[in-house]
């Protein structure tokens, strides 16, 4: 399940989680997305949508926590067109790679 570490896509989060229990459909974990964002030219820190919650959410499910993406606007601008950050080198590259490496270690290969 992927959500944004905001209260109220925590509540739509866990209406899915709700709805995929129902139809006993497992959750592999859990993904931050939109974690935080890494100022460019001084690389301060911001939770601009808070801290926490989604780790603090899947913790309360007992599953795992797979990952967490900062905001990034080469992710964007790769994805635009057609040439995905995560295929490349870097920090949001390597981000990717961890958080598909906790997928296929969850059992999703």
């Amino acid at each position: 399940m992927v959500s944004t570490p905001q209260d109220v896509a925590l509540l739509d989060a866990r209406k899915a989680i709700d709805m995929f229990a129902t139809l006993k459909t497992p959750l592999l974990g859990m993904i931050e997305n939109m974690s935080l964002y890494i100022c460019p030219n001084c690389g301060h820190e911001a939770h601009l949508f808070g801290h926490g919650g989604v780790a603090a959410e899947a913790e309360a499910l007992g599953v795992p926590l797979l990952g967490s993406l900062p905001i990034d606007l080469a992710t964007r601008q790769g994805g635009d067109a057609g040439t995905p950050v995560a295929a490349g080198e870097g920090a949001m590259a390597e981000a990717y790679r961890r958080l598909a490496k906790g997928l296929i270690a969850g059992g999703m290969s």
